[in-house]
């Protein structure tokens, strides 16, 4: 999504994400016969404007694109131009005015390339990326703008400027130096060469991760789907009945329909059909496999690297980051790394001992491990999944995430979906208020389900962020999952996991609805401090407050009973070998692979050897293998930077702990000292002293440790 030009001057992003395209033009379509003012306008509706999805085709696209183009290089070119002094209110300030329209038009195609990725998008979205990228680096690397930014900041010290615009001054030149700004006119032609060879090679991986994604096996016996429940089975057959699969049961390529399967499908040829299928997306050797495609991005990586002066990609993408330098993000890694496998060596003896008293001669295999955690969950906590599930009802989670927002930060949800428009019929929306004086704070939009064209995993973005400049703005959040839907009539029930997914992307809505900053090149936070927020909000789904209210049986309407609770809360720390070695192989190989200044060529052999020098277990697969790793290769935004969640999660245990300690994890002198020095802040002020003012001290790993059953000593 493209993102309003003041918020992306002060964050670490190399160009914007290639995202915007106009479609190539056909004898059968003119662009002078589409109208594109729906997306070029101003929005209109309540709450300070809504996007017009209700009026907008992909088709308009082409045309908004140069509009929003020349608008946007308008009004760069009268900040570059004008004759009065460089200073914070003659370059900075009007800066983080500029791109309006372009903002607009580029979050409604953000939706577009990640939420509605039909074909037609597909195409525009190819031909347009690279043309967006060169776009963007005409403006960034200009160098008669950066002249004024340079002499802006030569004389900040004369400016009398508050401590926030000193920040964003600062800021905003170290991120166009970054950038390139200091290179000579050739350099910054290479550089800008790159960013658009990039920017196609990211479009063509997310397209075929996607392509694979978008593929089923199709199960014609009803005995395979022995073990799998009932309300999962009819959502197989409705995906088969859409699909014009009379008769028959579609597993869909996506992490939401593959993890039942291999969690409770007694059919062990089944399990194993699926896990190879879903591992091996992108990695198949044929027209969709992304090997080539990596090889390719790492490559231009390094060049674009080494010509910013960095020593490879990883310095470069932890230039501005709390971590600093991959050093840093690798000794937490390697701390956590050997406990990790530790329990992992203890849950695969479990699970084998199970699996020889159940007469089953077999070595447990990557597609077991889900399977025989779950027996071992019930044999040591009398605990099924299937028991829980039918008490997570999806939007009665939703509405406990509703409660406890409300709770703690005083937001209120109203629902008033069908009242404004949404870009897809099954999109909810809310009204969100601050329920101390009834102000408007934005809109909360909420796209639960998967469906062909939308990518897969869970996600949170903004179509327009707080802000007090220019008058102050109200937030449009939006959070997407990708849930199976339930059969027709029926309630979509949710796994635990699928539980907690909610509420951590619900986090970031938070972050987002709870801002309150004065500058948008303020609001961004460092990547490693983004996932922290969403990860404490996680910490509230299993209070006992919420289970109460929201865990309701879907059938009998009661609560989860407290002995159900109980057996939850005392298998917290079960399987947490696995969910940490499955994440944490990840984010180590990310950072080995773009740590090193010759970039891998041969990426196959690279994760092999990696994963094997790190004593990887045999039983576990990286939660994204390299072929599938969109964090890593579908833009940069996660790239040498998937360690962020570790980071975020020590703050996340910390911050957790520091409620627990006041006897009440409802406390709201915690929650307000919280929201009011972390939430609300953006980037204000270095994170890290922001860390140390809420809690005292920085983050002590210890609680991580705690937190997953691991020895603290």
């Amino acid at each position: 999504m493209i993102v309003r030009l003041g918020a992306l001057l002060a964050t670490t992003a190399l160009a914007f994400p290639a995202h915007g395209a106009v479609m190539p033009q056909t004898a059968n379509t003119s662009a002078a016969a589409i109208d594109a003012t729906p997306l070029t306008a101003k929005w209109g509706g309540p709450y300070q404007g809504v996007p017009p999805w209700d009026k907008v085709t992909p088709a308009m696209f082409p045309v908004a694109f140069p509009v929003a183009m020349a608008e946007m290089r308008r009004e760069i070119h009268a900040i570059r131009d004008d004759k009065r002094p460089a200073t914070f209110k003659t370059v900075i300030e009007p800066l983080q005015l500029a791109g309006d329209m372009m903002d607009r038009v580029g979050s409604m195609w953000g939706v577009y390339t990640s939420n509605l990725a039909t074909k037609e998008v597909q195409a525009i979205d190819r031909e347009w990326s690279p043309k967006l990228s060169a776009f963007n680096d005409e403006l960034f690397l200009d160098p008669k703008l950066f002249a004024r930014i340079k002499a802006a900041y030569d004389t900040r010290a004369k400016q009398n400027l508050d401590p926030q615009q000193l920040r964003l001054l600062e800021r905003t030149y170290r991120s166009f130096v970054r950038r390139g700004s200091l290179l000579t006119d050739a350099q910054r032609q290479q550089v800008s060469g790159l960013n658009q060879q990039l920017s196609v090679a990211y479009n063509d991986f997310s397209q075929k991760v996607l392509a694979d994604e978008e593929t089923w096996i199709v199960v014609d016996d009803a005995r395979q789907l022995a073990g799998l429940p009932d309300s999962f089975v009819a959502s197989l057959k409705a995906a088969a009945d859409e699909r014009g699969l009379a008769g028959k049961w579609a597993i869909v390529n996506t992490r939401s329909s593959v993890a039942p399967v291999l969690t409770y499908a007694t059919d062990r040829a089944l399990r194993e059909k699926v896990w190879r299928a879903f591992t091996m997306r992108g990695d198949n050797a044929n027209a969709n496999d992304t090997k080539a495609t990596i090889a390719t991005i790492l490559k231009l990586r390094q060049e674009r690297a080494k010509l910013l002066g960095f020593r490879n990609h990883a310095y470069l993408r932890m230039d501005d980051t709390m971590a600093g330098t991959p050093a840093n993000a690798k000794a937490l890694m390697m701390r956590v790394w050997p406990a990790a496998v530790a329990r992992v060596r203890e849950e695969v003896t479990d699970m084998q001992a199970l699996a020889a008293k159940d007469g089953a001669n077999i070595t447990i295999e990557p597609w077991d491990y889900r399977f025989y955690a779950e027996k071992v969950r019930k044999a040591k906590y009398d605990l099924d999944e299937s028991e829980v599930k039918p008490y997570l009802q999806l939007d009665n989670i939703l509405a406990g995430a509703f409660y406890a927002a409300g709770r703690l930060y005083d937001l209120k949800f109203t629902e008033n979906t069908g009242q404004i428009p949404v870009f897809e019929k099954n999109v909810r929306t809310f009204v969100v208020t601050d329920a101390r004086t009834g102000k408007n704070v934005g809109i909360f939009y909420f796209d639960a389900f998967a469906r062909s064209g939308k990518r897969s995993g869970a996600w949170a973005t903004r179509y327009r962020g707080q802000q007090k400049l220019g008058g102050e703005r109200n937030v449009l959040a939006s959070n997407n999952n990708n849930f199976v839907k339930g059969a027709a009539g029926q309630p979509t029930l949710i796994s635990l996991d699928d539980a907690s997914t909610l509420f951590h992307e619900f986090g970031h809505a938070i972050h987002s609805l709870l801002q309150d900053v004065t500058y948008p090149g303020l609001a961004g936070t460092p990547r490693d401090f983004v996932e922290y927020p969403s990860q404490v909000n996680e910490n509230w789904l299993l209070t006992r407050d919420v289970l109460d209210r929201y865990a309701k049986h879907y059938q009998t309407g009661q609560p989860m009973p407290q002995a159900l609770v109980d057996k939850i809360e005392k298998s917290s720390t079960f399987n947490q070998g696995f969910d940490t070695v499955e994440y944490l192989s990840s984010a180590i190989v990310d950072m080995e692979l773009h740590d090193r200044e010759t970039p891998v060529t041969d990426v196959a052999a690279f994760e092999r050897d990696t994963l094997a020098k790190l004593g990887m277990p045999k039983e576990i697969v990286m939660r994204h293998r390299l072929p599938q790793f969109n964090h890593l290769f579908a833009s940069d935004a996660y790239s040498a930077g998937y360690y962020s969640y570790l980071w975020s999660e020590t703050m996340d245990a910390d911050t957790w702990a520091a409620f627990e300690a006041t006897g009440n994890v409802w406390d709201k002198a915690t929650a307000d000292r919280f929201r009011k020095t972390l939430l609300s802040t953006g980037n204000e002020t270095d994170r890290k002293d922001a860390y140390r003012a809420f809690r005292g001290r920085d983050p002590d790993v210890t609680a991580l440790f705690k937190r997953r059953g691991f020895p603290t000593n």
